[in-house]
């Protein structure tokens, strides 16, 4: 396209050039020659009142002398009255062109070497006519033509190339905005759902841009609501999955008690491995903007009062603390539901019935930190439990749990640390980054320092 533009603007200003310029060309020429003429002709015209009153010829010598022209004038009088023919200057024209000239009684011009010649008729007192030839050199007529012509030529080329430059700008702003639109479906169409196109060009191009940013978010949104439908029925089928886990431990021992326990496991191990796959074909969206995220106490709040009904079928006790107020963080809800129903699950699948179990929530200067801990036997070897979560594995654990909660802290900027809570048993800290910066070290003192002089009001038992 871009191409096609050039070419059609270096024909079009080209046929305009020639149209203007090859007939203004001519005119000058025409200008320059009539220019010479009539310089000839002045010439001519200071030398016939002279020849009216006399035909001396030493007065006609300073007469044409005093003209400018003695030496491109010659003055031809004819024989008469009993005086002979007077010949002044060279004669370049024929003799048949002056005597023509005599007969009719009229100026005309004639070709010579080297130039042409005007030949004026003018009347002696004799009733004689005699004629003026004045002659006009070839380089008179043509004086400044050519100049003109190189005037011309380099304004037409300058036209021709001042067009092509304007349409060579006019087709990278409509073939730009295509590559762009091109490049942006060639990225979406490789899995880069981040992939969007700027909406700039011409209107046409423009409109494509705004269709084309359109279908890749509701690309994005239905992909993400298929995550969110994954994470849900997740959700939904841990905790009647750990309820049956739990409840295969007073079924005793036997074959049928075995074969229930085997079944129960082996269905856990499907749902991780579900999980796992949605989890992994997470798709390549750009980073959240300003504005988007989710209130993380509101979803704690959601996620305990989901989990409260298994704690008190087992006797445990629970807490809540610091989601009484809103915490907005850069992450999705459902992302940061998933994270807790995974830490929340780890604390009922690994702790006996009965242990203690708390969240909290506190909002630091620059980073929001989640917390998880349980009144259990604790981790013995906690960087084990994250090189399980990075993806490692190892007998007994798929690392699930951790790894869905380190991919959420990391996609902050964050980080997930692993350590013993106040409780007696495991703590789970999960720091997400509110600015995209790594985690400082003023975040956790000022954590240490909430931690100590929380006031008892704070917590929640059921």
């Amino acid at each position: 396209m871009r191409w096609a533009l050039v070419k059609v603007s270096l024909a079009v200003t080209t046929m305009v050039v020639l149209a203007f310029a090859v007939p203004l060309g001519l005119v000058i020429r025409e200008m320059a020659r009539d220019r010479a003429f009539s310089n000839a002709e002045r010439e001519a015209a200071a030398v016939a009142p002279a020849l009216s009153i006399t035909t001396d010829r030493d007065q006609l010598e300073r007469v044409v002398a005093a003209a400018g022209s003695d030496a491109g004038m010659a003055v031809h009088i004819p024989a008469g009255d009993g005086q002979r023919a007077l010949e002044l200057g060279r004669q370049r024209a024929a003799g048949q062109d002056i005597a023509a000239v005599r007969r009719l009684g009229r100026a005309s011009t004639t070709g010579v070497p080297g130039g042409s010649t005007l030949l004026q008729p003018v009347a002696l007192s004799t009733g004689e006519i005699a004629v003026v030839e004045v002659f006009v050199p070839e380089s008179e007529v043509t004086n400044g033509v050519g100049t003109a012509w190189a005037v011309l030529a380099g304004v037409g080329i300058a036209l021709v190339v001042g067009s092509v430059a304007v349409a060579d700008r006019l087709g990278v702003r409509m073939v730009l905005p295509a590559r762009r639109l091109v490049e942006g479906a060639r990225e979406l169409g490789e899995g880069k759902l981040g992939a969007r196109v700027p909406e700039e060009g011409p209107s046409e191009l423009r409109l494509a841009a705004v269709a084309f940013n359109s279908m890749a978010d509701q690309v994005v949104q239905l992909l993400a609501n298929e995550r969110e439908l994954a994470a849900d029925l997740s959700h939904r089928l841990r905790t009647p999955l750990t309820v049956l886990r739990l409840n295969t431990a007073s079924l005793g021992e036997g074959p049928a008690a075995e074969q229930t326990r085997t079944a129960v496991e082996q269905l856990e191990r499907e749902v991780d491995t579900i999980i796992r796959t949605a989890r992994e074909a997470k798709p390549q969206t750009a980073a959240a903007g300003p504005g988007a995220g989710c209130d993380a106490a509101e979803v704690v709040r959601e996620r305990m009062a989901f989990w409260s009904a298994l704690a008190e079928d087992e006797g445990r006790k629970w807490r809540v603390a610091g989601a009484d107020r809103p915490v907005r963080i850069p992450v999705a809800r459902a992302d940061l539901a998933a994270a807790l129903d995974a830490l929340l699950g780890n604390v009922f699948r690994h702790t006996p019935e009965g242990t203690a179990f708390a969240v909290d929530v506190h909002n630091a200067e620059d980073a929001v930190i989640v917390l998880v801990s349980d009144a259990g036997p604790g981790i013995p070897d906690p960087e084990t439990a994250m090189a399980r979560g990075r993806g490692s594995g190892s007998d007994g654990s798929t690392g699930l749990g951790l790894d869905i909660v380190r991919r959420l802290a990391e996609s902050t900027g964050g980080d997930v640390r692993i350590g013993s809570s106040v409780l007696g048993g495991t703590e789970v800290r999960i720091w997400i980054q509110l600015d995209g910066r790594a985690p400082s070290g003023g975040g956790h003192r000022q954590l240490r320092r909430r931690r100590r002089r929380r006031p008892a009001a704070a917590s929640r038992h059921a």
